[in-house]
């Protein structure tokens, strides 16, 4: 898999899900400024991966241009409760080096399940990426984009809403398509 391919697919997802569907009514203008790093991680073990979640964050502490960063991780995490080990460690460790308060962190992954949800459920489309993914965010960011967003607590039940509406068959062509992208 080379990271030219794994970062054109993302991008395609960004594009064609959470942008065209507006999961994340903020990542439009993010798109749009080309203030999104998108960084392949080959590190295949929870540790190496944290480790680079952490470069992550001190790269974003250096180059204040990048509003946000996607790491994918193609390799090691197809197995979604072992990402979720990589998830875990890694908020422990954001908490750890200091980072709290400065940046969060979403999870995407192809295989995402909601906690007490049913793995047929639409809904688990609104984190269904092409490769496993951690999203580091600029609390900060979020925080001022927030007040500025009327009812953001709404943004969760109208991307359920909409991902049920549009059913399990639609999200997962939409996401076959990001991954078939050209190469």
């Amino acid at each position: 898999m080379s990271h030219e391919l794994a970062i054109l697919q993302t991008k395609q997802w960004v594009s064609d899900v959470i942008v065209k569907y507006n999961f994340c009514p903020f990542a439009r203008a993010e798109v749009e400024n080309n203030k999104i790093h998108y960084q392949v991680c080959p590190q295949n073990t929870v540790t190496d991966a944290v480790m680079a979640m952490l470069d992550g964050c001190f790269l974003l502490d250096k180059q204040p241009e990048i509003e946000t960063s996607l790491l994918i991780y193609p390799e090691g995490f197809a197995d979604f409760d072992t990402f979720l080990e990589l998830v875990d460690l890694a908020d422990a460790m954001l908490a750890a080096q200091g980072f709290s308060g400065h940046y969060q962190i979403a999870t995407f992954h192809p295989d995402y399940i909601f906690a007490d949800s049913d793995e047929h459920d639409a809904a688990n489309y609104t984190n269904r990426a092409p490769y496993p993914t951690l999203h580091l965010i600029r609390e900060l960011s979020m925080s001022l984009a927030l007040d500025n967003y009327q009812e953001p607590e709404s943004i969760p039940e109208h991307n359920i809403k909409l991902a049920r509406r549009k059913g399990i068959d639609f999200w997962q062509q939409l996401l076959q398509n990001c991954i078939n992208t050209p190469k």
